[in-house]
């Protein structure tokens, strides 16, 4: 999907491809927790409260963390691009676990294929928070 992602972005010049399942598109750059480079992957949000930005990590249920994911929990430093918007510099955090516990149904609610990827696997998918750095 982020291979479709990049050549619709590229081809309609930014204007079109932000917006994907009823969900904003953004564009989450991390620092490769292996090589320092920055790595860059297209993601939906599901559920955004106030500034804060909700992704899910995954990975279409697999029994494995996304890459991205073990990146920004080493560096937490990340970038996004939310819509087609200015790059943001962000905080990434994976929800503390009361907080899971209370965004998990309001992500599930409007997007039940994160309930079955839950099902895939017995890994609990993490919710990432991007948080504005002040």
């Amino acid at each position: 999907m982020n291979t479709v992602h990049r050549v619709v972005l590229k081809l309609s010049a930014g204007k079109a491809g932000w917006q994907a399942a009823d969900m904003p598109v953004l564009r989450l750059t991390t620092i490769g927790r292996k090589s320092g480079e920055p790595r860059s992957v297209m993601l939906t949000s599901p559920y955004q409260e106030g500034s804060t930005i909700v992704v899910v990590a995954s990975r279409g249920g697999d029994d494995n963390h996304p890459a991205w994911f073990l990146n920004l929990r080493d560096n937490p430093a990340v970038e996004v691009t939310y819509q087609g918007g200015p790059v943001q510099s962000m905080h990434a955090r994976a929800a503390t676990a009361e907080e899971r516990e209370r965004l998990w149904p309001l992500v599930v609610a409007d997007h039940k294929n994160y309930a079955g990827y839950q099902t895939k696997t017995t890994r609990e998918i993490p919710l990432v928070l991007l948080e504005a750095t002040d």
